[in-house]
């Protein structure tokens, strides 16, 4: 996926911590159910995971050839 299918797209490789989480949980607030928000991240955000799944989020992760990490989050259906 790109951040061109998603809803949110938030390019964090470039960011210092705690910048990405914080984008991250703001994008998170305004997401509707339906809706995808997709990360892209330089190291595997583990803190993240736990956020989402206390929140009822479910994600995807998937490792790029280039060593970033893409976090493909959504609400987790009932």
């Amino acid at each position: 996926m790109s951040g061109a299918d998603a809803d949110i797209f938030i390019d964090a490789r470039g960011l210092e911590p705690p910048e990405p989480m914080v984008l991250t949980l703001e994008a998170l607030d305004r997401l509707a159910a339906g809706q995808t928000l997709l990360v892209l991240l330089p190291r595997e955000p583990y803190p993240l995971y736990r956020t989402l799944q206390i929140n009822g989020f479910i994600w995807e992760t998937r490792f790029r050839d280039d060593g970033a990490v893409e976090v493909l989050i959504n609400h987790q259906s009932l």
